[in-house]
């Protein structure tokens, strides 16, 4: 099982508390855990990353083992303690302004 921590507005509008399992057929990527997440939440699809492109939406970052993944292709494998579910996937709004 694959741990995900989503921002408020998203858990909101999944209708979630704190942290989701996923299982997460394959390789544990970032598509394959965004695939996942959005056949289980159909609502999140779309805001997380573009409908068509697939790509991340702006101002959303991804984090594994402290490590800001966001740049990373999204087929490159996840850290093995993220797929193994010892650390989870953090899903982040960045925040802009100052």
């Amino acid at each position: 099982m694959v741990r995900v921590i989503l921002p408020q507005h998203l858990r909101t509008l999944a209708k979630v508390e704190g942290e989701v399992s996923l299982e997460v057929v394959g390789a544990v990527t970032q598509e394959t855990v965004l695939d996942a997440l959005e056949v289980r939440y159909p609502v999140l699809r779309g805001t997380i990353r573009d409908h068509v492109t697939k790509r991340r939406r702006p101002f959303i970052r991804f984090f594994a083992c402290e490590q800001d993944v966001s740049h990373d292709s999204p087929d490159v494998p996840l850290p093995e303690s993220v797929a193994k579910g010892a650390e989870p996937l953090l899903i982040v709004g960045a925040m802009a302004g100052g």
